[in-house]
């Protein structure tokens, strides 16, 4: 079973290169690297790294400070 937001992109790259192999055309993607990481791809990796590390320290901070925390001991009430 295939999920459709794989499904769904997939044929239509397959419709797509059937469309310009049948006109004569070549795809416009057939001139580059098809491996090549573009810099938008490195900087948006770069950004959702950065965003789960500022996540991580402000989550980090707060159970540091909750567990620093001194507990209040209870005591029994005196006759």
């Amino acid at each position: 079973m295939h999920d459709l937001s794989v499904l769904g992109p997939a044929v239509t790259h397959q419709l797509y290169g059937v469309a310009v192999r049948a006109v004569g055309r070549r795809a416009a993607t057939d001139d580059r690297d098809r491996g090549a990481v573009s810099l938008e791809q490195v900087l948006w990796f770069v950004a959702a790294g950065v965003s789960v590390a500022v996540i991580a320290a402000i989550l980090w901070n707060n159970i540091r400070d909750e567990a620093n925390t001194p507990i209040d001991t209870p005591t029994a009430p005196t006759p």
